[in-house]
């Protein structure tokens, strides 16, 4: 099969390809991020680019694709390269550009100064030991292994050492360099520990490792000094296996149908961690070999495409993950840019649907304590989860609801990247708009937290009635019928950085209640199954970038987060990083990760009908039931 070249506009990046292969995965190797929440599938719309030179083959007929080459426009997914060179460009609608990530660190020009452990003591994972062996003679003629391994027995509470033959080979002749004065380098896991290196000498090498919260839609990556407790530096990009859908079903189909697939997707990830990697390195000039630790946490699916596990059955019922506890392994194994024989941890996961950043975020919010009191954690991200209950009892669940809030499956939702629309409002009286874009730039879409504010607003207002339904005969030119029905203008065209209006459609709306819906009811069914009410709980902790950036009251007027006062309510931010950091830096940090995983009950909703009796009386503003919202006004 013959090579051609695409060319890709406005950056001019140019990549060959082999005949064939589509313009969406052109633009991932020349590392070009499009838009793609359906993973290719052709029906989100969003990878849409212009052809400037040659000609593409369609790999199939489809109403979007015929209705997008009207108008000289095509689906990058959908266009296969053939017989003669490219040039594609992308308009600013498609292209992926910089997100806003939550880091949850505040930094100063000494680094950061909040508090990693949380209250733990500092006690690594990984830690150098300094020793001094008693030397061999003839009358202590112990062989070098066992001089070595008692003497961490007395430095240490373990009794189970594991030391690898590599090691073992050159013993002898490191023991004695510095007449039997050492440095080893240990993971310590209970009453277990890996020696991962022994040096000559009293060494003082830099020891650091990285905190990693693997996100559907963000990474995060903390860099830590394991000696002095602290954050170093942070960094966080997009996760760059959007481009194979915006959520963990179109990616793993893409691992699981695709040849290849769960390689170039496992692949992708390993990108994305090792750019970040080089970022923190380079800032703080570090050598890639002083990290020699990594802590990892991401839900159940993207634990699997990060280790390279296959996903396959986590999608289908009766939804069981291939592992929920995860082993360490070697960064050399999983190609990450590090120290080759650093140890990789992943947080365990609870089930297919709730992974290892659930696990954390119960971690840092303390509420397996026994003394802790009832409480609800909710990380409504590219899925919504959430953890019910205190000490010994926690029961938790997953619904569906966070692609919409993504952006996906509405006309002009987007990610919270430069440009969406994150805050609006709407006049009572006039039915103008004002609103707040991200970095203050041209409006091209609207992202979650925007879409909140809107769906608030529109009812607030009376542009939409309590099932969804615009009222088209308000005097406002703003309210119109489009292409796909009724609709309302967010931002006139001369206004935006698209060539059309902004606009939300009764389908957007339609939507946003099933995703807001599904969240209320995963609730309402977790404080079913234990028979507790609404006021039993005495924090609802809010977590996740999405949670980071909602309105509180908007969130409760249009029934997406329960009716009670608001001071019940705290934002803790990304849990999952900092709940990676704790685990790093503590070993009975990582211990009690491990137990909660091991205790937290998991609740299946798609057994029975309680949730899907709740999720119907939830697609309303704010629900069915208006006692459940005794301080909605409507």
């Amino acid at each position: 099969m013959s090579k051609k070249f695409v060319t890709f506009l406005p950056t001019g990046a140019k990549i060959e390809v082999e005949s064939g292969t589509d313009l969406l995965t052109a633009a991932g190797k020349a590392d070009i991020e499009i838009k793609a929440p359906c993973g290719g599938d052709g029906t989100c719309g969003k990878c849409v680019v212009q052809i400037k030179i040659g000609a593409g083959k369609a790999k199939r007929d489809s109403h979007l694709a015929a209705k997008l080459a009207e108008q000289g426009l095509n689906l990058a997914c959908q266009i296969l390269v053939q017989d003669e060179d490219m040039v594609v460009e992308i308009p600013k609608s498609s292209a992926m550009s910089k997100h806003q990530v939550l880091v949850d660190c505040n930094q100063s020009g000494e680094g950061i100064t909040e508090d990693p452990l949380y209250g733990y003591d500092l006690n690594p994972l990984c830690r150098q030991i300094r020793l001094t062996l008693p030397a061999a003679n003839l009358q202590d003629n112990r062989d070098d292994l066992n001089r070595l391994t008692m003497a961490l027995r007395k430095e240490t509470k373990c009794t189970d050492f594991s030391i690898s033959l590599s090691i073992i080979r050159d013993l002898g002749e490191i023991l004695r360099a510095d007449n039997f004065k050492v440095t080893v380098l240990l993971s310590e896991i209970g009453d277990k520990a890996e020696v991962m290196a022994v040096e000559s000498g009293h060494s003082h090498q830099p020891l650091y490792g990285m905190a990693v919260d693997i996100g559907t839609t963000t990474v995060v990556a903390y860099l830590l000094d394991l000696e002095k407790g602290r954050v170093v530096d942070t960094a966080g990009t997009h996760n760059r296996q959007a481009r194979f859908g915006d959520d963990v079903i179109s990616r793993i189909i893409y691992a699981v149908d695709e040849p290849d697939g769960l390689k170039t997707i496992h692949q992708s990830i390993i990108d994305t961690i090792n750019a970040l990697i080089t970022d923190l390195l380079v800032k703080q000039s570090i050598k890639e070999t002083d990290i020699r630790v990594i802590m990892t946490a991401g839900n159940t699916a993207m634990a699997h495409l990060f280790l390279g596990i296959n996903p396959k059955f986590i999608r289908l019922e009766p939804y069981i993950p291939t592992a929920n506890f995860y082993p360490a392994v070697r960064a050399q194994q999983l190609g990450l840019r590090v120290n080759d024989d650093a140890l990789v941890f992943s947080y365990p996961s609870v089930a297919s649907y709730v992974g290892g950043d659930i696990v954390s975020g119960t971690l840092f919010t303390d509420m397996g304590n026994a003394e802790a009191p009832i409480a609800l954690l909710i990380d409504i991200g590219t899925n919504g989860e959430m953890v019910l209950g205190a000490g010994d009892w926690l029961v938790t669940c997953s619904c569906s609801a966070g692609p919409a809030f993504e952006g996906s499956g509405i006309t002009f939702g987007m990610r919270a990247m430069d440009g969406a629309i994150e805050r609006l409002e709407i006049d009572a009286e006039t039915y103008e708009i004002s609103y707040t874009t991200i970095n203050n730039g041209k409006a091209i879409g609207i992202c979650g937290s925007g879409l909140i504010d809107c769906l608030a607003k529109l009812r607030q207002t009376g542009i939409i009635d309590r099932a969804g339904k615009l009222q088209t005969s308000l005097p406002t030119e703003r309210l119109r019928v489009g292409e796909a029905g009724p609709e309302f203008v967010l931002v006139w065209q001369q206004d935006t950085d698209l060539d059309c209006d902004i606009i939300i459609s009764e389908a957007d709306i339609k939507n946003l209640l099933r995703a807001k819906g599904a969240v209320f009811a995963g609730i309402r069914t977790l404080l079913n199954v234990v028979g507790f009410e609404l006021d039993s709980i005495e924090h609802i902790y809010v977590a996740g970038g999405f949670g980071n950036y909602l309105n509180i009251p908007d969130a409760i007027a249009i029934g997406l987060l329960p009716d009670i006062p608001i001071e019940k309510y705290k934002y803790v931010g990304n849990t999952s990083a900092k709940g990676a950091c704790m685990a790093l830096l503590s070993q009975q940090a990582w211990a009690e990760a491990n137990n909660l995983a091991g205790k937290i009950t998991y609740i299946e909703l798609s057994v029975g009908n309680l949730f899907m009796d709740e999720f119907v009386s939830s697609l309303f503003i704010p629900h069915t039931d208006l006692t459940l919202f005794p301080n909605v006004g409507l």
